[in-house]
């Protein structure tokens, strides 16, 4: 009997029913299949759980670890799913060397993250958070929110930071805007990607001096970790807007209240952190130049209902004896 082990906070009787349904659709029944959600959480019962498993369903909170004592104990697992895009809590490597395919999610939110990204560009180039905030108070900021600044997205400069599929569905997003679109990657696009993209392409540090509003869009890698700093703030300058959408550690955290406390930057919209939750006093709640979000940016409905289709399908097609798609590793 397969038995597929979940690590992430699902129900099992879900999980069944969805990977029943995506092997039915390939034409497959299996009349027994186990599904084990985990519930403590700790180590020592994950790592008696995946033993025997035929796959593992990654936690898409990030919260459990599948480090390689975890991938060490997977006698016969044939596929580490994770249902995000991110991957950082499996060692993929380990996995690598023991031969078990990790796969993500990844596409499933592209869409979601790039409206998410478009519209706080917008809510902080207008100021609308610090609006909302003092309409609430009683006040009526009609006048003081030039003060502030209150500028159109129009005839700006929006630096893309990683032109992935992301990166590329920002910029789709952004071209009628009409404001200028400069991105850097590791890897340059062909000419004809950035011909219909409208983007032009760039060393990482003339995007931040010559960049109104840059959107971060990269992996967290050795190479990505800390990538904007204290350096690359003040780059950035006075008049310039930072948003990460991709991970917490890409970005300095201290660097970035410093920068922000002291105005060396406009302002910022941080959905993702170093420690996630962050605690409740994290020194960015305080300020009111950023906009902070949890985590959310890939969270909608249709994003949720692709990333379990394209989770199960992939656990029904190893299943059924074929390769998986999206592998990481």
């Amino acid at each position: 009997m397969p038995k597929i082990v979940c690590t992430a906070p699902l129900p099992a009787s879900l999980v069944s029913a969805l990977v029943q349904t995506a092997l039915a659709q390939r034409g497959t029944k299996l009349e027994d299949l186990e599904v084990v959600s985990l519930q403590t959480r700790t180590k020592d019962e994950l790592i008696e759980l995946v033993s025997d498993a035929d796959v593992v369903i990654g936690d898409y909170t990030f919260q459990v670890p599948i480090d390689s004592d975890v991938v060490a104990a997977m006698e016969r697992c044939r596929l580490i799913q994770q249902p995000s895009a991110g991957y950082q809590q499996i060692d993929v490597e380990a996995a690598k060397s023991k031969g078990i395919p990790v796969a993500n999610a990844g596409g499933a939110n592209d869409v979601a993250v790039a409206e998410y990204t478009v519209m706080v560009g917008l809510a902080l180039l207008r100021s609308l958070f610090w609006a909302d905030r003092h309409t609430r108070a009683g006040e009526w900021p009609q006048m003081a929110i030039s003060q502030v600044g209150c500028v159109e997205l129009q005839g700006k400069t929006w630096g893309i930071v990683g032109l992935g599929r992301i990166g590329k569905e920002v910029a789709r997003r952004l071209r009628p805007f009409g404001c200028k679109q400069l991105y850097h990657d590791v890897i340059r696009a062909p000419r004809d990607v950035e011909e219909e993209l409208g983007v032009s392409y760039c060393e990482l540090e003339r995007l931040l001096e010559t960049s109104d509003i840059v959107s971060l869009h990269v992996p967290l890698t050795p190479q990505t970790h800390h990538l904007i700093g204290e350096r690359e703030l003040k780059l950035l300058g006075r008049s310039g807007f930072l948003i990460n959408v991709a991970r917490g550690e890409v970005v300095d955290e201290k660097a970035l209240v410093e920068a922000l406390k002291e105005k060396k930057i406009k302002g910022a919209a941080i959905d993702v952190f170093e420690v996630e939750p962050p605690p409740a006093d994290h020194p960015l709640f305080s300020l009111d130049n950023v906009i902070v979000t949890s985590h959310v940016a890939g969270v909608t409905d249709e994003a949720r209902r692709r990333i379990m289709q394209l989770t199960t399908e992939n656990v029904a097609r190893v299943l059924a004896g074929e390769s998986p798609l999206n592998v990481v590793n």
